[in-house]
């Protein structure tokens, strides 16, 4: 540093203060509060395993698949209407489940199992157990004895389970209804010479990373679920707070939690983990208060997401009995099953549906009548359809009005081409010459795009609607076996002519983008560029060519969109190609399609 300036050697030894200073101060401001933070956090979570040995989570030694991990334990078979499975009898736990109704293909060979048992890849199960401060009186260890001598739990024969302990009788009806709801009628008896103090704890665990379980369930919604809300739901005191599965792993508890992730319920509601179309909850007594609270435990190699419902203690004198009903709700999330439970007293249950914040009030109601015209007309597909219809009818003046200021649009697209060209070096005299033909003709060019104000929202509410609802998924119309799913058709396999998946075809690296395109893309293509032929052009030139390209860019982005979604679309496009046609036609307007049409007759002529 000898011969440097002695300004720089000052300005170098000022950089290299401050340069240790912001490194001290940023380890002891930032690093260093935050280590201490999860140091703390992980104590917090250790002291709380230790507190509460339910919350401890063992190393599992992993069975190789489901069938052999339910041969481990003693279990009762559940035949239900519409679930199968056996309920294990170590702690009274729903740990096997599978819908009669739903499969995890379009061939419906493979039942979709929900619940899998802990020592299965992905566990997922729910269980209702009994506390005395932080110890599990009844717990995951608890053994169960079938007390009535039924061998197979089904919707007509609930069996009664009994466990015994210092003290304490347990006696437990369980039962299934015709869907999917488990309900445990508990007795407990206190034999014992002293007052005990009971709470019930109801638990859902979910063993793996999220991605991995969601797809460990449903293999094919798993991969679409973008704009669907998966995560912890809970319902209580009127509110529905919800935290994602991507919260959830982050450390995030609900809305409105204290310290330590417990928010306080006054009475009525459930907690549950929901998926895009499935979902399990607990659902406490009705009318007692709860907390409600999750946590992620690491412990023994694997990560384990738990949501519980803690009852309120009870204190049971010495001879005394108590009462309580618990439910555990393990199935699909169908509409008219979720609002049955509704009306039958748990509150909000339809909306475990992913409504939407803000299209709530539009998705809603469009679900209701599309689930009625699909009882009416026996098809999901037709429903759409006749709802594309519904939903225009009210718009009909508004778009007659809307093509009748395009077609004036539209016969002045020549007097416009005049005084561009003829004004084109002088912008502002255009401009004015351009707002005079208007005033002296009376014609808006905003008018013409009033109509697309309102059918955006219900566009995107329909699309919500048909993405979230499981009422379409694997429904067949025409060609398609599932309307939740991209078109089946491509480009790359003829339309279907040759035995090639469209998924495979689309997988292709470049060339899949465009041999993936199917039949009702394509045609929402093909009717966009007809609208537009109809429509007046851009004054402007780079417009008029981005205008020419936007189907083009559309049937790209519509090939990985639902089949129903741009089922609906395209027909909505027919719909509005017939009308506008029509009005251009009662306003004198000769139409790109005329010209051809006439192109062609002449040609005819000529040959004759």
């Amino acid at each position: 540093m000898n011969g440097m300036d002695p300004e720089d050697q000052r300005n170098f030894i000022i950089a290299m203060v401050l340069m240790i200073v912001f490194v001290f101060g940023y380890q002891a401001l930032v690093v260093s509060p935050g280590q201490a933070k999860r140091e703390a956090a992980q104590e917090a979570a250790r002291a709380e395993v230790e507190a509460n040995p339910e919350l401890a989570v063992p190393e599992i030694v992993r069975a190789p698949n489901v069938e052999e991990a339910l041969t481990t334990v003693e279990r009762l078979p559940v035949d239900g209407a519409r679930m199968d499975g056996s309920l294990r009898l170590t702690g009274g736990v729903v740990d096997d489940v599978m819908l009669k109704d739903h499969y995890t293909t379009v061939e419906k060979v493979n039942e979709l199992r929900l619940m899998r048992p802990s020592n299965a890849e992905n566990g997922f199960y729910a269980a209702w157990y009994w506390f005395e401060g932080t110890t599990p009186i009844v717990g995951p260890g608890t053994q169960w004895q079938v007390a009535d001598g039924v061998e197979t739990l089904t919707t007509d024969t609930p069996v009664t389970l009994v466990y015994e302990t210092d003290g304490l009788r347990f006696e437990r009806v369980v039962s299934v209804d015709d869907n999917y709801m488990f309900t445990f009628a508990d007795t407990v008896i206190n034999t014992g010479d002293q007052p005990r103090t009971l709470m019930p704890l109801g638990s859902i665990r979910r063993h793996g990373q999220w991605k991995e379980f969601l797809e460990a369930t449903d293999p094919g919604s798993s991969k679409t679920t973008g704009m669907a809300f998966q995560g912890m739901v809970a319902v209580f005191d009127g509110n529905m707070p919800q935290t994602s599965y991507k919260n959830l792993f982050k450390g995030k508890s609900i809305k409105g939690s204290d310290a330590n992730g417990v928010r306080r319920a006054q009475s009525d509601g459930w907690v549950g983990l929901s998926d895009k179309y499935w979902m399990a909850a607990i659902i406490p007594e009705q009318g007692t208060s709860f907390d409600v609270s999750s946590s992620v435990i690491t412990r023994g190699g694997d990560t384990v997401l738990q949501v519980r419902a803690d009852g309120a203690p009870s204190v049971i004198q010495p001879g005394a009995s108590l009462n309580t009903t618990s439910r555990i709700f393990t199935g699909a999330k169908e509409y008219e099953t979720l609002k049955a439970y509704k009306e039958a007293g748990i509150p909000r249950f339809d909306d475990a549906i992913d409504w939407g914040n803000i299209l709530y009030y539009i998705t809603k109601p469009l679900f209701t009548l599309l689930n009625w015209l699909k009882s009416n007309l026996g098809s999901f597909g037709l429903a759409i359809l006749a709802l594309t219809l519904i939903v225009k009818i009210p718009l009909i003046p508004l778009y007659n009005q809307s093509y009748k200021s395009m077609a004036k649009m539209k016969k002045l697209s020549e007097p416009m081409k005049e005084i561009q060209e003829r004004f084109a070096g002088d912008p502002q005299r255009k401009q004015q010459e351009v707002m005079k033909l208007y005033q002296r003709e009376k014609a808006n060019p905003i008018a013409g795009c009033i109509p697309i104000l309102f059918t955006i929202p219900i566009f995107f509410a329909l699309y919500k609607t048909l993405y979230v609802t499981i009422e379409m998924r694997h429904a067949p119309f025409l060609y398609f076996q599932d309307l939740s799913a991209p078109d089946p058709t491509a480009i790359g396999n003829l339309f279907g002519l040759l035995p090639w998946a469209a998924a495979d075809v689309k997988a292709l690296p470049i060339v899949g983008v465009i041999l993936g395109i199917g039949v009702l893309p394509i045609l929402y293509g093909v009717t966009m560029s007809a609208i537009q032929s109809l429509s007046p052009p851009p004054p402007d030139a780079t417009q008029k060519m981005v205008m020419r390209f936007l189907p083009l860019i559309f049937m790209f982005v519509f090939a990985g969109f639902a089949a129903g979604l741009v089922l609906y679309w395209v027909w909505s496009n027919i719909l509005s190609l017939i009308q506008q046609y029509f009005i251009m036609r009662r306003n004198g307007v000769e139409t790109e399609f005329d010209k051809l049409l006439g192109k062609l007759l002449g040609r005819k002529k000529e040959v004759e």
